[in-house]
């Protein structure tokens, strides 16, 4: 056989063998996209940044057609707020504040909404934590919300044009999870009850919603593989089972499981992996994560030894409450017994003062 036939037959054969397996690799690397976490703070902000993509999340997770959306002048980072407690300590010293949590990222939203009974302004309020934090900050910022004079606006009620609140919307995305539900999507709405008749309310008043609000609770922990429906399809991109490196910056998931109207999500993300501003930021937060948790641990150990030594003191004064106790019965014990001892010796002087008394007058008489 001449040596250029079987070269021809040889590279055919390669072909046949490389060429599926070069296919096969292009096809998964299209499938398989690596994608920034959008649990870290700089992440979840280069995403929420996009307008489109804002409204997309938000609208999914509310159930509700968002006409316009705006990002308000107020965005905190809650990672180095700490909580103004004290451990007592002698003399007028004070300790560091105390960390009660490690990060609350917040950003607010001024939303148009299209409901049934036409355009309705709201506000819209994230916040985002990645571990156990006390809900009081949270109570505290959407105490701050409703008192914010920012937060309200003027409609015709009642014939008469008033300032009244603007509703709110609170979204809050957990990396910890919650003590007893395991939802992984958990939204809290109201609903206007005739308590006389049972009967539902059909008509919104200005008063109510100026003053109650809507809430939805996203449990990351609790994504998982299922795709039940769009929402739990969009929210896998901050499934973190999904992780490829130690840190869990990087996220690896499969485009073909994303409807075309999510895909602007993935491929944000998908950028952040090379914007380097956002690695670094994302270096420097977990810097930041790892400082806290061992101040934190920190601060726990010596409230424990506050604690202990708060409990052996208190043992202390105890121990010397019963001392003084038995000190005291015994000193009343004693003026007891001596009184007793002072009753019994009078009968007996007063009776021998008594014979001496007669023998002295009995020898007054003979004489």
């Amino acid at each position: 056989m001449p040596a250029k036939v079987c070269f021809a037959l040889i590279l055919a054969g390669i072909c046949v063998i490389v060429v599926p397996l070069y296919k096969r690799s292009v096809t998964l690397a299209l499938l398989n996209m690596r994608i920034a976490n959008p649990i870290y703070d700089v992440v979840f902000k280069y995403l929420m940044d996009d307008n489109k993509i804002a409204r997309l999340i938000i609208s999914s997770i509310i159930n509700e057609e968002i006409e316009e959306l705006e990002l308000r002048p107020l965005e905190v980072s809650g990672n180095l707020q700490q909580n103004e407690k004290k451990t007592e300590n002698s003399g007028d010293q004070e300790t560091p504040p105390v960390s009660l949590s490690l990060t609350v990222y917040r950003l607010d939203f001024s939303a148009k909404i299209r409901t049934p009974q036409g355009i309705k302004t709201v506000i819209i309020e994230i916040q985002k934590t990645k571990f156990p934090t006390d809900n009081l900050r949270f109570r505290k910022y959407l105490s701050s919300q409703y008192a914010s004079n920012e937060n309200a606006h003027k409609v015709l009620t009642g014939g008469r044009l008033r300032t009244t609140g603007i509703p709110i919307i609170s979204i809050y995305f957990l990396g910890h999870k919650l003590d007893a539900t395991t939802a992984c999507a958990i939204g809290v709405k109201r609903v206007y009850v005739d308590l006389i008749t049972n009967e539902p309310i059909q008509q919104k008043e200005v008063f109510i919603e100026s003053l109650t609000h809507d809430s939805y609770i996203i449990q990351i922990p609790f994504l998982t593989p299922q795709r039940r429906n769009d929402l739990e399809i969009l929210l896998s991109v901050f499934d973190q089972s999904k992780a490829i490196d130690a840190r869990r910056h990087i996220l690896n998931i499969k485009e073909e499981e994303f409807p075309e109207k999510f895909r602007p999500i993935i491929r944000k993300l998908q950028k952040a992996i090379q914007n380097k501003q956002v690695k670094q930021k994302m270096d420097m937060e977990d810097t930041l994560i790892d400082e806290l948790t061992e101040m934190e641990l920190t601060i726990r150990k010596l409230e424990a030894e506050n604690k202990l030594a708060k409990l052996l003191i208190e043992q202390e004064r105890q121990q010397n409450e019963a001392a003084q106790l038995l000190i005291e019965q015994e000193r009343q014990q004693i003026e007891a017994a001596g009184g007793k001892s002072g009753r019994h010796r009078a009968p007996h002087l007063l009776t021998g003062g008594a014979i001496r008394g007669n023998s002295y007058g009995t020898e007054s008489v003979t004489e």
